[in-house]
């Protein structure tokens, strides 16, 4: 039986195909939002790599904030360079007690490390940096990335980020150039929707012709 047709159908390559997403994790993470982000990006193409501190292991195991599920993370944010940074096109900081977690140093007059790689992320303008809910927090003690930025943030944290200098907008997604925020984990699917459209913007319609 013959195929209808003279051409073969078109394929739509995947969107992030070619993109690299990073996501810090860290105890006390949210986990069906790290499940739906490793998927999401992952069915739009993109690779998508985990990263958190490992204090010199080889690799650590994370364990989930409501189920104490389990996830082995075995990227490490204190030995990832430079260039590595550099071919990633977007680093995502979830809700839940991460970014707090991250932002821990032992040593209170030294930057935690998870901080000192948030300040050269936001050296790259082509790499977006996306924050949900409580993520701001790993910030905190650098408000000049986030100073006169227009942001959302969980509503126990609007004040730290006025602190901070930042534009607190009363929306659920707001996006400031490479500044991606979402209010509460319940908007984790639209943060990676506005990651998504803003990595590989969505075709434009059809414009009207206007007659002449």
């Amino acid at each position: 039986m013959s195929a209808i047709g003279s051409g073969a159908p078109t394929v739509t390559p995947p969107r992030l195909a070619g993109h690299r997403v990073a996501i810090l994790m860290e105890s006390d993470f949210v986990e069906h939002e790290i499940s739906y982000y490793q998927q999401r990006f992952a069915e739009e193409g993109a690779e998508v790599v985990l990263l958190s501190r490992l204090w010199g292991q080889q690799s650590l195991t994370f364990t989930g904030q409501e189920y104490r599920a389990q996830v082995t993370v075995d990227g490490d944010l204190e030995t990832f360079t430079y260039d590595q940074l550099n071919h990633l096109s977007a680093l995502v900081t979830p809700s839940g007690m991460v970014a707090d977690r991250l932002r821990y140093s032992e040593d209170i007059e030294r930057p935690a490390p998870a901080l000192d790689l948030m300040r050269r992320a936001f050296r790259l303008p082509k790499l977006v940096k996306a924050f949900s809910c409580h993520g701001l927090m790993l910030v905190a003690a650098a408000p000049e990335l986030v100073r006169n930025r227009a942001v959302t943030c969980h509503n126990n944290l609007v004040g730290d980020v006025r602190n901070m200098g930042a534009l607190y907008v009363n929306q659920d997604i707001v996006v400031d150039g490479d500044l991606i925020t979402g209010r509460t984990v319940g908007h984790c699917h639209l943060l990676a929707r506005t990651v998504i459209d803003t990595l590989a913007p969505p075709p434009a319609a059809p414009g009207v012709r206007a007659e002449g």
